[in-house]
């Protein structure tokens, strides 16, 4: 995501690179490509030229200390003002209230839909929260059924009726559902159309008005740019929703819907959608968000995602077969089986710092793994315990039975002897983290 802004404003940077002293003149040949940079990528006109007017009255007004150079001064004003025009702090979801009611809204292809279900997925299994799904759209079927397609793969209730044609009925009987049957959370999926127009605005109206929800979250499409923004601004105006909630983020190489949307509608954004799954979502964070446009890398949402996979005991009792120097490649496909519920391994590349912005033109596949995979299942169960055991004969045979060379298996089974040797050397603290760079460094070669 946002690929092409950064690349964009990390030439912008270099424009500063061995000056001595930030000047009007250096400053402002830089800002003019900072200021293109964030048109380009589709932001607001106005948005963009106060930004830039902000980052260049700050940047004039330090002195640059001897420590750092104007180029890493002026990165740093950008980061805290782009964290700024992001909403500056997280705003969390409000689940004061049992149940708390959370309506739905935006246009029809937005990811509504997918998101309600993503949310369930989240509060369920990361908040404690027991959901219920109830599905408003009474115009398109296969919103309905969508809906307990995905409630059945998570294991969250969903209340419909195909038969009632008056979606406020529903909504107000899924709340009641909701309350007589323990339910910590409503999430209400409501209609969407392919344009703003008064009738699917005079609905949600009605529906805001009948169940008076604890949140209202406007869930638009990031790759449609300054239209998003738009759109946001005509639902703001009737309904005043509560947060904003990005999906396809991963698909934006610009950001301009990101990065404007605040400031129009002086609204956080809460949510953004980073793929199809039901776990590819995070909770948005505009510092974090600032970091990663300006390839600063994102280490608190790697650390969080690592913590959410590797189990302590489990981390303890590969710390001892590492120092006993046991570790196997039965206990090296755990690693990637949880490295690989982490999410997807571009992302995950881009959040380590300086890594994202020398990988950025590599092409990282989904299925990075799956030779290293294909090798390790070709091996016998005594292998896989013993790798020490795996001379010429038996590579050959690991190469035959995996589809692979013996130039790969060998490869392999060299990586693997290195990153036990390093991973033997290493200190409890900081074996997780290496191991993790080495085996995903793996997956790259």
């Amino acid at each position: 995501m946002f690929n092409n802004l950064s690349d964009k404003i990390d030439r912008a940077f270099k424009l500063l690179k061995g000056q001595g002293k930030i000047t009007e003149v250096n400053v402002s040949e830089t800002i003019k490509e900072i200021r293109k940079a964030l048109l380009d990528a589709d932001v607001n006109y106005k948005v963009a030229k106060q930004f830039t007017d902000t980052v260049k009255e700050k940047a004039l007004g330090q002195n640059v200390l001897t420590a750092i150079s104007p180029g890493q001064l002026l990165t740093k004003i950008t980061r805290d003002e782009l964290a700024l025009l992001m909403g500056g702090a997280h705003s969390d979801i409000k689940l004061n209230s049992s149940p708390t009611v959370i309506l739905m809204s935006g246009l029809q292809g937005s990811g509504k839909t997918t998101f309600s279900g993503k949310l369930a997925a989240y509060l369920k299994n990361k908040r404690g929260k027991k959901p219920l799904l109830v599905a408003c759209d009474i115009y398109r079927p296969a919103a309905i059924d969508q809906l307990h397609v995905l409630g059945e793969q998570l294991g969250v209730e969903v209340f419909s009726d195909r038969e009632e044609k008056d979606a406020v009925s529903i909504c107000k009987r899924g709340v009641q559902h909701a309350k007589d049957n323990s339910n910590s959370v409503v999430i209400i999926d409501t209609a969407g159309r392919l344009a703003v127009d008064e009738q699917m605005m005079n609905e949600i109206a009605a529906i805001k008005k009948a169940i008076d929800p604890d949140e209202i979250l406007f869930v638009v499409d990031a790759m449609t740019g300054q239209d998003a923004v738009n759109t946001a601004k005509a639902f703001n105006d009737r309904l005043d929703f509560d947060g904003v909630v990005l999906t396809k983020l991963d698909g934006d190489t610009r950001g301009g819907a990101a990065l404007s949307i605040k400031s129009v509608v002086n609204k956080p954004i809460k949510f953004i959608g980073t793929g199809e799954k039901m776990d590819a979502m995070d909770v948005f964070y505009p510092e974090r968000m600032a970091d990663r446009i300006l390839g600063m890398g994102d280490v608190v949402t790697l650390v969080e995602r690592a913590q959410e996979q590797f189990n302590i005991e489990d981390a303890r009792k590969l710390q001892k077969k590492i120092a006993k120097n046991q570790f196997n490649f039965n206990d090296f496909v755990g690693q990637i089986q949880q490295i690989k519920k982490m999410g997807n391994m571009k992302d995950l590349v881009s959040m380590i710092p300086g890594v994202g912005k020398a990988m950025k033109d590599v092409e990282i596949k989904e299925d990075a793994f799956k030779g290293l995979e294909a090798i390790v299942s070709s091996m016998t169960p005594y292998e896989r315990e013993h790798p020490d055991v795996l001379n010429g004969n038996r590579r050959q045979r690991i190469a035959k039975g995996s589809g692979t060379s013996i130039t790969e298996v060998n490869k392999l089974i060299k990586q693997f002897e290195d990153t036990r040797k390093m991973m033997k050397m290493m200190g409890d603290k900081k074996h997780m983290a290496k191991m993790m760079g080495a085996l995903t460094n793996m997956g790259l070669k």
